[in-house]
């Protein structure tokens, strides 16, 4: 009787060492699981941030080009709202600070500075408060800074 007490009790503790090995690889590789997922998730997060970064950025560049258009296409002499110029650049110059916010909100606050100097500087050719200067010429500068910086 004693010796199938003690065949009952190793066994019994050969289930129960069993069953809390399986409990402890499965509660591993759960987390194992749950943290390959967490990187997965992670991953798509930042590639989804960029996407938005990289479309703020061209949504930026493609108001300043029709900025830029409208500055070289500006009127002269300056006065009344020619074959309806100024009602197109208002849009226009709307939607390049739209943008330029755009940038402002999505993107790395480094970018943010050389955005609004290029806007800034695209206002003053857009207006002509750039003096003698040719438009190319005023927003070279800017340009290239905001290029190297995006």
């Amino acid at each position: 009787m004693a010796g199938e007490l003690w065949v009952s009790a190793f066994s019994l503790g050969g289930v129960v060492l069993g069953g809390v090995l399986t409990a402890f690889t499965q509660r591993a590789a759960q987390r194992s699981a749950d943290r390959a997922e967490e990187r997965r998730r992670l991953s798509a997060t930042t590639e989804l941030r960029r996407a938005e970064q990289v479309q703020a950025i061209k949504d930026f560049l493609s108001c300043a080009q029709h900025a830029e258009r409208a500055a070289y296409t500006r009127p002269e002499p300056w006065g009344a709202d020619e074959d309806g110029w100024m009602t197109r650049t208002q849009a226009v110059m709307t939607k390049l600070w739209t943008a330029d916010r755009g940038v402002a909100l999505l993107c790395d606050a480094a970018l943010e500075a050389p955005a609004r100097a290029y806007g800034r500087a695209l206002n003053q050719a857009v207006w002509r408060e750039i003096g003698d200067l040719e438009v190319n010429e005023h927003l070279e500068e800017h340009k290239n800074a905001f290029m190297i910086a995006a």
